[in-house]
């Protein structure tokens, strides 16, 4: 009876050391935490709308955000007019550390953005 309690106890003692060993390794392989940093305002263009016709404005921040963008009112004063949105949206994936851009024109067909990292139609 002395020899099979060895025996269930050195078992017991294997499957302890496995499991320790799995949440060892899985410890290690956890992505690295992402350390917030403080976003600073780089460069500013206010708008310029004034609400008659189009605007103009865009940013820049010190995480590599951006944006641009200008509107121009087409067909003013007729019942078909509307607006002509160019502009462009800039990333940083924090993950990758990948910058990613975005160039857009949104008008009277409606919404087309285009990237290297989009799938073109």
């Amino acid at each position: 009876m002395t020899e099979e309690i060895k025996e269930v106890v050195c078992i017991i003692q294997n499957d302890i050391i496995v499991v320790l060993a799995a949440l060892v390794a899985v410890a290690v392989a956890a992505p690295p935490a992402i350390v917030p940093q403080q976003i600073v305002l780089v460069k500013e263009v206010p708008s310029d709308n004034v609400g008659l016709g189009g605007y103009t404005y865009g940013f820049q921040l010190s995480d590599g955000q951006a944006r641009e963008e200008t509107a121009e009112l087409v067909g003013g004063g007729t019942d078909d007019q509307f607006l002509r949105v160019r502009g462009s949206f800039s990333f940083v994936d924090p993950h990758t550390n990948v910058a990613y851009t975005v160039n857009y024109v949104a008008d009277e067909n409606g919404f087309h953005p285009e990237g290297e990292h989009l799938p073109r139609v």
